[in-house]
């Protein structure tokens, strides 16, 4: 795996204390806590609270992954004491589901449940299946759809409001800017769609498949080729092969290359991609040091815009 210089995002982090089960968590501050699986949970979240409760993230090391990232016994206690906790689902962050289930009624705020009625709004969906990829299968990497890291705002203002109703037109008033911030990203992509439509595209793994999707682009990739590097398996000689004929081939403009899954095949890709004049588009899935969700995902959205000759 590559080494990159990705870290924690700027969260606040506090000690938790513990509490008595029912009542509200907080932290040496008197504020609430709120507990994301990720940092970039954990940075839609601070983007609701500002200064009004705590955050922090479980998982910003570049290294982890959370499909298979198990829960230190301080992690349990930060969920289990949390005045909210904020995660991804869909399985991708699981330990999350298996700390709650024993922990008993934490108020909690899952992005990937937020998808089927979002893929049912037909102004966003745009008469496609939004909750599924190019596989048919639903892809569970959320966050990379700026309406789903809104609706996940607009939820956790909700949901703290119960917790700490004092404060709660102000967490509505937060999440409400977020929804009109994530425009800067949603502008970019829709630029792509209306000048690239269709535009051919292949990635390494199914990452920022919400991007690609929400850009308009059709994803060429080889399935088995994907799932493969996903699930951190080799891919079959056929699906490497299949997947290097893109390049060599120029059936694709751009390859999105996640950088924290770098192995000798995924290198061996690039190496093709580029030596065909395929560019590439840098994705990650945890938050480089500095940035935020929206100017994340804006960067993310312009670097595909750039590399697809989107002006």
């Amino acid at each position: 795996m590559l080494v990159t210089a990705l870290g924690t995002t700027a969260l606040t982090a506090t000690a938790l204390v513990g509490c008595s089960s029912g009542d509200s968590a907080t932290t040496e501050s008197g504020r609430p806590t709120v507990v994301a699986s990720t940092n970039v949970w954990g940075s839609v979240a601070e983007a609701v609270v500002g200064d009004r409760a705590d955050v922090t993230a479980i998982i910003s090391d570049p290294s982890a992954d959370p499909h298979s990232y198990e829960a230190s016994p301080g992690d349990a206690a930060a969920l289990s004491e949390a005045s909210l906790v904020v995660y991804n689902g869909g399985g991708y962050d699981e330990f999350v589901d298996d700390v709650l289930g024993s922990a008993g009624d934490v108020p909690s705020v899952d992005a990937y449940s937020l998808l089927e009625g979002h893929a049912d709004d037909a102004d966003h969906a745009a008469g496609e299946d939004h909750a599924h990829d190019h596989s048919g299968e639903t892809n569970e990497h959320v966050w990379y759809d700026p309406e789903i890291a809104a609706a996940t705002a607009e939820a956790i203002a909700t949901e703290l409001g119960k917790v700490d109703p004092d404060n709660a037109a102000y967490y509505t008033e937060n999440a409400e800017a977020f929804h009109d911030d994530i425009h800067e990203i949603t502008d970019i992509t829709d630029r792509i769609a209306q000048q690239k439509p269709g535009a051919p595209v292949a990635q390494t793994e199914p990452i920022a498949h919400y991007l690609l999707e929400g850009a308009g682009v059709d994803d060429k990739t080889p399935e088995d080729f994907e799932d493969a590097i996903e699930e951190g398996n080799d891919p079959s000689p056929a699906a490497v092969a299949a997947t290097r004929d893109l390049f060599t081939g120029k059936g694709v403009d751009v390859l999105v290359y996640n950088i924290q899954t770098e192995d000798a095949v995924t290198e061996d890709v690039r190496r093709i991609a580029e030596e065909n004049g395929i560019r590439v588009v840098e994705v990650t899935e945890t938050l480089p040091a500095g940035q935020d969700y929206v100017s994340w995902q804006r960067t993310a959205a312009q670097d595909l815009a750039d590399a697809l000759g989107v002006v």
